[in-house]
Parts: C-alpha cells; structure tokens; sequence
C-alpha cells in the first residue's frame, strides 16, 4: 500500500479530485485558495537562493569559462531548435484545424494596457544595476546573469578565497535542496487548492465558446509532449521517454498545477538529479537557465492564438506572414525572460508582425489561466529532457 501512496500519485489524485471539487463545489473551493498561495508562496521562497547557489556550484565545477561557453552554447541551440520545432509545429495543427473562422466575436473597444517595447530597454532589462534589487524583486534573468559573472571571476581568485566561496555556496545549496525536500511532502495538498480554485474560479462554461481554440492549442502541446521531445530524448540519450517522463513526473505535473515554470524549478531539479539520473551540474546550471529562456509551449501557444486572432478578424494570412510569425514567435520566446509581462507582450509583438489588432487578446484571455497550466508544463517537460540530453552530451566531453 505504501508504494502507492507515493507523492506523484497522490499529486495526480489531487488534481482529479481538485477538478471535482472545483466543479461541484465551487464556492469551498474558492474560498480555501490561501491553501494553494502558502504552498506556492514556499516554492517561490526557495527560487533565487537556489538558482544563486546552483548556477555558481555548477560553473566553478566546468572548471573554465570555456567549459561554460562550450555547454551555453549548446544549451541555447537546444533551446532555439525545440522553441522552432514547437512553433512549426503549432502553425500545422492550427492550419488544420482553423479555429475562429465561423465564430462571430466582436472585441472590445480596448485592448489590454501593455508596456511599450523597445530594443533599448530589452538588452538592459538583462543587466542587473543593483543585485540586491534585483534578488528582492526576483528578477531571475539579471540574477543568473550575475552569478555566471560572480562564478566566472571565482575561478580567477587566490585559491584560499575561492575554496571559502565554493564551500558557502555548496553548503548553500544542498541546505536548500533538504528544504526544497520538505515542501515538496506538501505537494498534493497545494495541487489540489490550486486547481480547484482554478476551475470554480474561470468554470469550465468558458470553454464552450472558445472550445475548438482551446482543443487546437491543447492537441498541439501533446503531440509536441508525445513526440517531438520524446524523439529528441531517444535520439540524443537512447533513453525510454516513458520511463524518463514516470521518473521526473512529479516536477510536469507541479508545473501543470502552478503554472509557473520557476515556481517548479526547485522540484525540477530535485526529481531530475535523484530520479532522473541528471548530474547535479548539469541540473544546477540547465534547469534555472531553461525555466527562464526556454519556452517551448508558450511559442507553440503564441503562433495558434495570432492565427485564431486573424480569422477572428477575417485575415486570411499569406505563407509569408506565417513565415514572420514563424520567425517573430521563435525569437521572441527565447528572449522573453528581459521582458515585463512577458506573455502579452509576446503576443503583441506577434501581432504587430503580421498587422493584427490588439483588441483580440481580450478574448482569448478567457480561457488563458486554464491553457497556461498546460503550456507550462510542456516548458518544464522541455526543460528536462533539455537536461538529460545535454547533461550526456558534457559526460562525453568531459
């Protein structure tokens, strides 16, 4: 009996139990959601001291700054070629099942207030003016942007300070990995607050105008889940999808529950190092680098929703212009970590390629929160098949 209660499968059970209670019991369910924020509030807790002490860890064991040039690079081709295969992927499935065309929704008269993008404040919202700031505010791009710095400049100090950084930050990290163990225990109950809260909160009565949108974007997410990533893992690794995805389950499923790529990245390297035989430097610097940078289902999601919007519209886009959204949807995904808000702004950024109005991302909004748990977890399930396929990738070099 004990081997079943296990944390995935009583995690599984809470998100179909939470889905029933969401629905049958709406207003419990929405008002016992301060379970779910204290659960989330203790992930979130753990998010910069762990990437501060992983990434550092990771980097002063390369040994060099070539070492890291050598397995960043590698690390954002992996990234850019998934994040490609993904928006090529969901530019077919949405041409298939051309969602929008038939529906007669008219937008509101104004769209939802976006900061202005600029080049200019894109490559600076990278560089960190004040790590302090930046650590409070959580700003995760600029942290790992300093600690690759703060690790790299380690490696060229006296050995006497160096050993005295390295063995801080060790200690640090596995001290937050022992703490990332306790609240992982309270995994299922957080699940279940969340996606009940969830469910009564948006009601499931959304999806039926907008049915045939969410169907498209959710069919698309799972053939890229079920084969494109699992192709990439058996061809780089020769190692079972199946019996890969059962063993780091646990992080998918969080991801799916939270929505949140960072919220999960405590559990993602926990699950990926002990149950998924991914070596502890290459989880320590991958992972934290992937939740950020690498955004396979929110690309995917992005070129399905600027289709839905243009034959909402009544714009029947030309192979050009779903070559721009192509192009647009897959650079702009990868450097989404730099940007405010980054979902909307994405999205916007897609639209103005192709000369699409704004006022549509109201509509789609309606059932956003719902398909962001999936593409979320799709994010995390990339980010950890990123993981095993670069981390056998360092074992033959190094």
């Amino acid at each position: 009996m004990k081997k079943f209660l296990t944390t995935e499968n009583l995690t599984i059970f809470a998100i179909l139990s939470g889905i029933g209670f969401g629905v049958f019991l709406p207003e419990l369910a929405l008002k016992q959601e301060i379970i779910g924020q204290v659960f989330l509030a203790l992930l979130k807790m753990l998010i910069v001291p762990l990437i501060f002490a992983s990434i550092f860890v990771a980097i002063v064991n390369l040994g060099s700054a070539e070492a890291l040039k050598n397995i960043g690079s590698k690390a954002f081709l992996y990234y850019f070629s998934t994040t490609a295969l993904a928006v090529f992927l969901g530019l077919i499935v949405v041409n298939i099942f051309n969602p929008g065309v038939s529906l007669n929704i008219i937008p509101p008269k104004t769209a939802p207030e976006v900061a202005t993008f600029s080049i200019e404040q894109f490559i600076l919202g990278f560089v960190p003016t004040n790590i302090i700031q930046s650590l409070a505010n959580g700003s995760i791009i600029q942290i790992i942007i300093f600690t690759i710095l703060l690790a790299i400049a380690t490696l060229h100090t006296q050995e006497n300070y160096r050993n005295n950084l390295i063995n801080f930050f060790s200690a640090l990290n596995e001290t937050m990995m022992v703490l990332a163990q306790w609240i992982i225990k309270l995994t299922p109950i957080g699940v279940f607050s969340l996606i009940s809260f969830v469910i009564a909160e948006k009601g499931i009565e959304n999806l039926t105008s907008l049915w045939l949108y969410f169907v498209t974007v959710v069919v698309a997410l799972l053939l890229h889940a079920m084969i494109t990533l699992p192709t990439l893992l058996y061809f780089f690794t020769k190692v079972s999808p199946i019996r890969y995805f059962s063993q780091v389950k646990e992080a998918v499923l969080l991801a799916f529950s939270t929505a949140s790529s960072s919220a999960t990245l405590p559990v993602s390297i926990e699950v990926s190092q002990k149950k998924g035989g991914v070596s502890k430097k290459s989880a320590g610097f991958i992972l934290p680098l992937g939740a950020t940078v690498n955004m396979d289902g929110t690309a995917l999601y992005e070129s399905i929703a600027v289709i839905f919007i243009a034959n909402l519209a009544g714009v029947d886009l030309t192979i050009s212009q779903q070559v721009l959204i192509f192009i647009t949807a897959t650079l702009a995904s990868i450097g989404a970590a730099g940007i405010p808000g980054a979902g909307i702004v994405m999205m916007v950024i897609v639209l103005d390629t192709v000369g699409l109005p704004h006022e549509y991302i109201s509509i789609i909004l309606v059932v956003d929160r719902i398909l962001d748990m999936f593409r979320t977890a799709i994010n995390v399930w990339g980010d950890l098949i990123g993981a095993k396929i670069l981390d056998k990738i360092i074992q033959k070099q190094f």
